[in-house]
């Protein structure tokens, strides 16, 4: 039932490299993903209804549709409108786009919750707007959302798993064609869920330390 010694060496060094494939994607989703985000929340708290309502919609589709439609409606719909893309680069839109949406109401609840008086000493100061979301909103702000932000990192990674869905070689879809030639499903999943778990629990970790940290910092 559990993976033998020999099939651990056997199949270590593809499951390790389904496991890069997985860490590219959730790196690359989030570096674009996180700015994606804080553009829009901006949007969302802007003046402009057309800006507002623009905003509003990709949030509200980035986290009302699941990963899963978002993945297969990028690589299996998109091309019907001639547009064809990889496997790689649909994960990595898909969810981009995914990241964007969520944590765009992590970044704007914790730019909302920069208390008023710092906005009036800005104000006060004569900075301008980007001055003081720069100087002012974006430094407290992202202190605060900054615990959340790598909560959804891991969540991120793992829901990585989901592009399998597309072909894309990642470490169930690795996992996969190892039990479909060995017919070892079981062992050969188990040990995909151990590299997951190698990855997740320390990261969980390292989220509960940032979090306790910017508890001791907010009540300063």
């Amino acid at each position: 039932m559990f993976p033998t010694q020999d099939e651990i060496s056997t199949w270590l060094p593809e499951l390790l490299g389904g496991l890069s494939i997985s860490l590219q994607v959730t790196a690359l989703s989030l570096l674009i993903g996180i700015p994606f985000g804080l553009v829009l929340a901006l949007g969302v708290l802007a003046k402009s209804r057309s800006l507002k309502g623009i905003s509003l919609f990709l949030v509200e589709v980035g986290r009302g549709a699941p990963a899963l439609v978002l993945l297969q409606f990028i690589y299996f719909g998109l091309p019907t409108t001639g547009l064809t893309l990889g496997s790689f680069s649909a994960a990595i839109i898909a969810l981009a786009w995914n990241t964007g949406a969520y944590t765009s109401e992590i970044i704007r609840a914790s730019l909302q919750s920069v208390a008023h008086g710092q906005r009036e000493a800005a104000e006060a100061l004569g900075l301008n707007r980007f001055d003081e979301l720069r100087y002012v909103l974006l430094p407290q702000g992202l202190r605060v959302a900054l615990p959340a932000l790598l909560g959804f990192s891991i969540l991120i990674f793992q829901g990585t798993s989901l592009c399998f869905t597309i072909a894309l070689p990642e470490l169930v879809s690795r996992a996969y064609e190892i039990g479909s030639t060995t017919f070892r499903y079981f062992p050969a999943l188990l040990a995909a869920g151990v590299l997951y778990a190698a990855i997740s629990i320390p990261a969980a970790l390292l989220v509960n330390h940032v979090e306790k940290r910017a508890g001791l910092y907010a009540q300063r």
